[in-house]
């Protein structure tokens, strides 16, 4: 009984040797599978500085545009010099960009600061005004606009009556 066994356990552990090399021979079916290469992301590294919101290095796609790098770095200031930059040109690696600010006489009027076009720094000459505030000034015209009277000031955080009272023959609006 033992011996039908082991020729039993012989001829089945032949037929799977046998299935398996005749699956291992056998020419495979369908097409061939082609895998490519995941694709590789080039990308610029540019510098901006001057007249935006927040100056610094930044990384993006090739390809992009000054007005892509001028978006990242939060937008043109209240004082940028717009007109003189090309928002469609191509940014290359490495690149400088450079926003220009107004001329000071642009903001600086028989004594008195336009609120609308004034650097963080000369709003902070304001009394009352620390460097806080003049950002929040800043960052208020970016937001909303220009302002159309002086009194609108007193919408930014950090600007009460008495700050207003203070600073209202200091400050204009226009040009």
């Amino acid at each position: 009984m033992k011996t039908y066994l082991n020729i039993a356990l012989g001829v089945l552990i032949g037929l799977l040797a046998a299935g398996l090399i005749w699956l291992a021979a056998s020419q495979p079916r369908g097409e061939a599978v082609t895998l490519l290469p995941s694709p590789t992301t080039r990308s610029v590294t540019v510098y901006i500085s001057g007249a935006v919101a927040t100056p610094g290095v930044y990384i993006l796609p090739e390809g992009s545009r000054v007005d892509d790098v001028i978006l990242l770095a939060g937008g043109f200031l209240p004082n940028a010099e717009q007109e003189g930059v090309n928002l469609a040109a191509m940014l290359q690696d490495g690149q400088q960009l450079d926003v220009p600010v107004r001329s000071a006489a642009t903001h600086v009027s028989d004594g008195r600061i336009n609120i609308n076009t004034a650097t963080v720094e000369e709003l902070g000459t304001l009394p009352g005004i620390g460097p806080t505030i003049a950002q929040n000034i800043v960052n208020y015209l970016l937001e909303n606009g220009p302002f159309q009277f002086i009194q609108d000031i007193q919408n930014v955080s950090g600007i009460g009556p008495a700050t207003y009272d203070e600073i209202k023959d200091l400050i204009m609006v226009g040009p």
